[in-house]
């Protein structure tokens, strides 16, 4: 069996992260293919067929034995399952950003506290739950992909502002019409989180590989002296 290569630890680094992108990404798509799914069997947006079937010793008021229409029942409950997978896939798409974005952030960080973690670290709650790292990324003024950075993280501090918002109106005993106004408003603002992370996560992926270009290259510098002095220790015929 061939001996494992150990990889440098802005090479494992940034694979964490990239792990971290393929896995939001997967739910990404999980959750666009729900959404797909449940307009296909909109009652709004397709045609039903009216054939019945009769439900043989089941009788309505009248007596008369009740009939059902096959396909009308196939799309409603089509309907409901796919719209509680539109509901998961959207909940664990957004937690996956969120870790994507905070993971990314967190390696930035990192790399500029000169600190060299092999991976991304995360804490857990009691409950074993991964608790996001904090998104905001310092210190990147001479980055040519700062001011789209800065413009993403404002977009992801709206989303989870609104996000907090809605949540805090919705678990009140009492909403006035002007605050349900404003939860309904908020939750159409939330309901960009998950995107605006992914986003965020995309363009700070991108910040992390600018923040490993000096330690990469005193890597090679380290490797190059190495290849000197084994060249050098060789005898010379």
């Amino acid at each position: 069996m061939p001996k494992r290569t150990t990889q440098h630890w802005t090479d494992s680094l940034f694979d964490s992260v990239y792990a971290l992108y393929e896995t939001a990404h997967e739910y990404q798509t999980a959750h666009r293919a729900a959404q797909v799914a449940e307009q296909m069997v909109g009652m709004d947006r397709r045609q039903l067929h009216p054939g019945r079937i009769a439900l043989e010793g089941r009788v309505n008021a009248y007596g008369r034995t009740l009939t059902r229409e096959p396909h009308e029942k196939a799309i409603y409950d089509l309907g409901s399952v796919y719209r509680q997978a539109e509901r998961q896939m959207h909940r664990q798409y957004e937690e996956a950003a969120i870790l994507y974005a905070s993971g990314a952030a967190w390696a930035i960080r990192s790399v500029q506290r000169d600190d060299t973690p092999p991976v991304v670290a995360f804490q857990t709650d009691e409950d074993g739950d991964i608790v996001p790292n904090l998104m905001e990324i310092p210190g990147l003024d001479t980055y040519h992909g700062g001011p789209a950075l800065d413009a993403a993280y404002a977009a992801l501090v709206r989303c989870a502002g609104a996000s907090e918002h809605a949540e805090d109106l919705a678990s009140r005993d009492y909403v006035s019409d002007h605050e349900a106004g404003e939860m309904f408003s908020a939750g159409e603002v939330a309901e960009g989180l998950a995107d605006a992370a992914f986003a965020y996560g995309l363009l700070a992926q991108r910040a992390l590989n600018y923040v490993l270009i000096e330690p990469r290259r005193a890597r090679e510098r380290e490797l190059a002296v190495a290849r000197a002095a084994a060249q050098a220790a060789q005898p010379s015929n």
